[in-house]
């Protein structure tokens, strides 16, 4: 009986081990779903997926006619289920002929219900129009799930917002994504008017939700929107430009909102953090408050030539006809922020100081190495990170150099610059934004992830004094903070916990930081950049399949030697 009850323990230790499974445009759900024989679709990935599992989607394009969902859920933040690009390769799930089963309401072509998930590398695309009055239809939104990393997504041209999270219990980080040209034609909610870039909503407990290094453009709606949301959301190190526009600019959407940032509208007047952020040809604001109850803190931001560079309207909760003006706590905060040119609105009532409005700063091109946006939309950084340009950089002997206050966050010389970007920091391979990329954590994103530290003013990965470590980006690109409970700016405006806003990381990397090595030491190329961790390879450059046959043996090999073992012992009594 001992015997059969050992052997039992050990099946089932060979059992849980993670597995690895593979998806190709040119495979079938009827095959094994190994590298020789891999699945047709991310559905079928998901219906077998178990937590700690990873499944490989190789190039190419996947024709979507129905709704993917992703319904399986990882376990921890070391044990997640990862959705991955197979390694330099780009997978195009294209919803071009996507067929809604109810046009009357929300109907996402991908639809995440699943919490500790790894998407990443993915390309969602071509979103099939509808109808005039129809429902747009989110790309991919995340429903009641938590602590998802969504990580070098390229979200395109769907028929309404690019990723929507909606309730769940935050932790969630989006990392290095894009989302652009979403336009809800003649939506039923007005024309344009829904498909913002990225979305965060109706969470109401639980930890922030981060967003970092991404970019948002050519968004009918606006770029970023935190409508609705009672949970504080951090947005650093991203980019929103030309929102409210349509048809790669040429089109002016009759009910597009046009903002590049828009953080407000909550019940609760909860705060959210902007911090080295830009906002450009928006056709509104770069920056709005959009009716906030309570105030925002918003730090070192540059916004250009925007239709209004900051606008604070405040109003009460559900009262949106009515302006307020906001005093004490719960007034916006706003430190080293440059708008150029400075044209603002609804600032009363606003806790404002060491802008370029409060230091009577009239800017001009001069004062940049560049005002050319030329390459924005280009390709990133082979470390995810956004793309190296000269935009709206301090050239030297600019005004805007050293006129900033210390709000925790790095900064090179006497004094923080004013703006995204602090001249003669040194930029880093970091997790990608306007300051070189927040890593909370101060070093790398390898291991277990989220023991991130108290924010970012160790880890700011190219912001000057400070910086320390590698970032997790330089290591595969993939964080291993994480966002925790937003970091709160006191009456000087100093935040209280470092800046990034992440008092302990609630997301980690799950294997996701450079080459990720099987358990029986044979390995498989890391998702960025190809590269290989020792061990041999296939000649397609993957050892994922020797990986697994390696694991299959040694638990082969354990389970023979145990059996013997244990006969022996049996024969001698």
């Amino acid at each position: 009986m001992k015997t059969v009850v050992f052997l039992s323990v050990l099946f089932s230790v060979a059992h849980a081990e993670a597995a690895e499974y593979y998806v190709s445009p040119t495979g079938s759900d009827s095959n094994a779903g190994s590298l020789a024989a891999p699945f047709a679709t991310l559905q079928k990935g998901n219906d077998v997926a178990a937590a700690g599992d990873t499944v490989w989607l190789r190039g190419g394009t996947y024709q979507n006619t129905k709704q993917i969902k992703l319904t399986k859920s990882g376990q921890s933040d070391t044990n997640r289920i990862k959705f991955w690009a197979y390694p330099a390769e780009v997978p195009v799930l294209d919803f071009s002929k996507y067929v809604s089963t109810n046009t009357a309401v929300d109907s996402p072509t991908i639809l995440v219900s699943g919490s500790w998930l790894h998407l990443r590398g993915l390309e969602i695309a071509n979103g099939a129009v509808g109808a005039s009055g129809s429902h747009s239809n989110d790309a991919l939104r995340s429903e009641g799930a938590s602590n998802n990393f969504f990580e070098l997504l390229n979200i395109h041209h769907n028929f309404g917002p690019g990723l929507f999270i909606s309730k769940g219990t935050g932790g969630n980080l989006i990392l290095n994504c894009d989302s652009h040209d979403n336009y809800d034609k003649d939506g039923s909610q007005g024309d344009g008017q829904n498909a913002d870039g990225f979305g965060v909503h109706y969470q109401t407990s639980g930890p922030s939700t981060t967003i970092r290094g991404c970019r948002a453009w050519l968004d009918s709606d606006d770029g970023y929107d935190l409508i609705s949301q009672e949970v504080p959301v951090v947005i650093e190190n991203s980019w929103a430009i030309s929102n409210g526009y349509s048809n790669g600019g040429s089109g002016m959407p009759s009910s597009g909102n046009g903002n590049g940032f828009k953080a407000g509208s909550s019940d609760t007047g909860i705060r959210h953090i902007l911090q080295n952020n830009v906002a450009w040809k928006n056709r509104a604001a770069g920056f709005y408050a959009n009716h906030s109850s309570g105030g925002n803190t918003w730090l070192n931001n540059t916004s250009y030539m925007n239709s209004v560079q900051y606008n604070m309207l405040a109003s009460p909760a559900g009262d949106s006809a009515t302006t307020i003006v906001l005093s004490g706590s719960l007034a916006h905060k706003m430190r080293n922020n440059v708008g150029f040119p400075n044209k603002n609105t609804n600032m009363s009532g606003v806790d404002s100081m060491f802008n370029t409005w409060d230091l009577s700063i009239a800017e001009a091109s001069s004062d940049f190495v560049s005002t050319s946006d030329a390459g924005f939309m280009g390709a990133r950084q082979a470390d995810g990170s956004l793309p190296a340009l000269d935009f709206l950089k301090l050239k030297t002997g600019s005004p805007l150099i050293d006129k900033g206050t210390d709000v925790k966050l790095p900064y090179v010389g006497s004094a923080p610059d004013l703006g995204a970007y602090e001249y003669g920091a040194v930029t880093s391979s970091g997790g990608g934004g306007a300051g070189g990329g927040s890593n909370p954590s101060g070093g790398n994103g390898s291991g277990s992830g989220g023991s991130a530290g108290k924010g970012g003013s160790g880890g700011s990965a190219g912001k000057g004094s400070g910086v320390a470590g590698t970032s997790a980006a330089a290591q595969a690109g993939s964080a291993g903070d994480a966002p925790g409970t937003a970091g709160a700016v006191d009456a000087g405006g100093s935040n209280s916990v470092g800046g990034s806003a992440v008092a302990g990381g609630a997301l980690g990397t799950a294997g996701s930081t450079g080459p990720v090595t099987g358990t029986a030491g044979a390995a498989h190329p890391g998702a960025a950049g190809g590269q290989a961790a020792a061990g041999s390879a296939d000649a397609a450059g993957c050892a994922c399949s020797q990986a697994s046959a390696g694991r299959q043996g040694g638990l082969v090999s354990l389970l023979g030697l145990a059996l013997v073992g244990l006969l022996a012992r049996r024969r001698k009594s």
